[in-house]
């Protein structure tokens, strides 16, 4: 019905419905195509590629089985490594970056939550009477992680530019993140 009407306006011209029948042959084509996606065979797509063997999960279940018939551990499994100072700083590195995420979040929205301004939070902490020693826990407490995250974060900087990843520049580097986020701690302890 369709070539009826488009033949009736163009009945002069065969190149047009030359170029009318191809289109509507891609189309049809590109259209079936389209419904047949749930059918990889069909599709042009599709047509070169070898079907997969097995499924991912039979895969894991092979994995899995494998393991327990060997008495193998999970892995990674705490108990099979040695504890390094590098694998000690990078557990540290993450979960000082937790930490401060979550801290600086937690102060942002209880600054937009609490009634009252900073004055009156930084009176009602002067007017509990903690003492120098529990102060100096506290402050050591924030600066340790902002210093240690930020000269670790430093030593990253240098790996991303392909320095220091032989085994003794790693600890050396390493011993001296720790040493900086220490004397810079107490320093700011200090004020």
């Amino acid at each position: 019905m369709v070539l009826l009407v488009y033949s009736e306006v163009n009945q002069d011209s065969n190149l047009n419905l030359f170029c009318f029948f191809c289109f509507f042959f891609v189309f049809r084509t590109l259209g079936r195509q389209s419904v047949c996606l749930a059918k990889p065979q069909y599709s042009v797509l599709y047509r070169h590629v070898a079907p997969m063997g097995s499924t991912a999960k039979e895969e894991m279940n092979k994995f899995w089985d494998k393991n327990s018939r060997l008495n193998r551990p999970m892995s990674p499994h705490i108990t099979i490594y040695k504890w390094s100072v590098p694998m000690m700083m990078s557990i540290t590195h993450r979960g000082t970056g937790v930490g401060l995420s979550g801290a600086i979040s937690a102060f942002a929205v209880a600054a937009l939550v609490l009634p009252g301004s900073y004055p009156y939070y930084l009176d009602l902490i002067h007017s509990l009477s903690i003492g120098p020693f529990l102060t100096g826990l506290a402050k050591f407490g924030i600066a340790f992680p902002v210093s240690y995250h930020t000269y670790n974060g430093i030593r990253h900087l240098g790996w991303d530019m392909g320095k220091g990843f032989k085994i003794p520049e790693v600890y050396r580097t390493g011993y001296t993140v720790i040493g900086l986020s220490v004397i810079t701690s107490i320093a700011l302890l200090m004020i």
